[in-house]
């Protein structure tokens, strides 16, 4: 089994939008990611988000390239500073791959729980619009990073 990680795409300064939806930049990335995995052949059961705006507008754009037909869902637990390990049961649980657009320090303190049992060490450092693949052993349940992308090195 596979979970996708990806840090939101880069927003708009919350000076100029306390919203702080995805800027222009922040769209063309996460779009240039989402094709990359399409052709990479990713393919999840559901994209889920924290139901904040940069958030939600990520798990779009990646869900309508990978997950056509599909809405992407807000799913609680999954704000910045939200407790990973309610989450990372869940994770343990599951049987389908999907992929989460989050935040930091939520998602690196959740990679480091999965990995290797504890959120105060990191073990990866997201950027915006990257994804991280955590891979799982079925039998053990056992986590590991299989791969990670940053939308500079697509080309």
């Amino acid at each position: 089994m596979n979970i996708y990680l990806m840090q939101h795409g880069k927003p708009i300064p919350k000076e100029k939008n306390p919203d702080k939806p995805l800027s222009d930049r922040g769209k063309y990335d996460v779009g240039k990611m989402a094709d990359f995995l399409k052709k990479a052949g990713v393919q999840v059961a559901t994209v889920f988000h924290s139901g904040k705006t940069r958030a939600r507008q990520t798990a779009e754009i990646i869900s309508s390239k990978i997950n056509p037909g599909k809405e992407s869902q807000k799913r609680e637990g999954l704000s910045p500073l939200d407790d990973v390990k309610i989450i990372a049961e869940e994770i343990k649980q599951g049987q389908k791959d999907f992929m989460i657009a989050g935040h930091l320090p939520h998602l690196e303190k959740l990679v480091s729980f999965l990995t290797i049992g504890s959120d105060s060490s990191q073990v990866v450092r997201f950027q915006q619009g990257g994804v991280v693949c955590l891979r799982t052993n079925e039998e053990e349940k056992n986590w590991a990073i299989a791969w990670m992308l940053v939308p500079e090195i697509i080309p």
